[in-house]
């Protein structure tokens, strides 16, 4: 390819907004040669790489834009270390056929079992398969909607909640809610119902959830809603915390 052809590609390509290619033309052309392309070949080439370039570049400020407390993947969560846990469930998950459903997963256990890992690792999944997500813990999720309320702004403020594909809640129940804020959070699952859908994490059974949004017959009402499409996972091993916590112990105990 002549200079000048290749400069006025660069110049096009960065006129269409792709960059990419207007860096790595001269890398296709070299490869194009190489392999002796048809014109057909190296057009698929160009186009899939810019493809791949572009959904990276969306997953990526996706990311940035989920609030995701960490970007964690299945592969570094150890199963071997919650041995009744059946890896099975949670791959089932993460072919992401409930998302497309529009259903829920829940995710029960006590603290430091993993909970918000595998959550995490779920929305991090979806995001990559182009749905939008959005992570808050519901401590969160009431505050900002309590705010938004008192000054006007609730319709406003719910459709943070609403919007996301995947909404994912985390920590269910380690603070008791007043009846006001557990209505809140009545209007955001009943405004995703069948609508989008939500993973949380909770370190209460449902049966303890009227205690959790102090009132049973709005709790029931959460649940309804919330469960009539629902994959529950339940993870009832050690806490990874400890463990690392009693690790660093032994650790320390040795250099000592």
């Amino acid at each position: 390819m002549s200079e000048l052809v290749s400069t006025r590609i660069r110049t096009t390509a960065a006129k269409l907004g792709l960059p990419h290619l207007a860096e790595a033309i001269n890398e296709y052309t070299r490869r194009a040669d190489e392999a002796k392309m048809g014109y057909l070949d190296f057009l698929d080439l160009v186009l899939s790489k810019e493809l791949a370039v572009k959904d990276d570049r969306r997953f990526r400020q996706a990311l940035r834009l989920s609030r995701l407390p960490h970007h964690k993947t299945l592969e570094e969560y150890d199963f071997s270390f919650q041995s009744e846990l059946d890896p099975r469930k949670v791959k089932d998950l993460a072919t992401l056929s409930f998302v497309e459903a529009k259903a829920n997963a829940a995710l029960l256990g006590p603290p430091g079992v993993g909970k918000t890992h595998i959550a995490v690792a779920l929305a991090v999944a979806a995001c990559r398969a182009g749905y939008s997500i959005y992570f808050t813990s519901l401590d969160d999720m009431v505050r900002n909607l309590k705010a938004a309320e008192t000054t006007g702004r609730l319709t406003s403020k719910l459709g943070a909640y609403l919007r996301p594909s995947v909404l994912v809640v985390d920590e269910v129940g380690y603070q008791p809610l007043e009846r006001a804020e557990a209505n809140l959070v009545f209007q955001v699952i009943s405004k995703r119902y069948e609508k989008g859908s939500i993973i949380l994490t909770s370190n209460k059974t449902f049966s303890e959830w009227g205690q959790v949004f102090g009132d049973e017959v709005l709790a029931t009402a959460i649940l309804d809603r919330l469960l009539h499409h629902c994959e529950v996972i339940s993870i009832n091993g050690p806490s990874y915390r400890l463990k690392n916590r009693l690790m660093a112990i032994e650790r320390e105990n040795e250099v000592a």
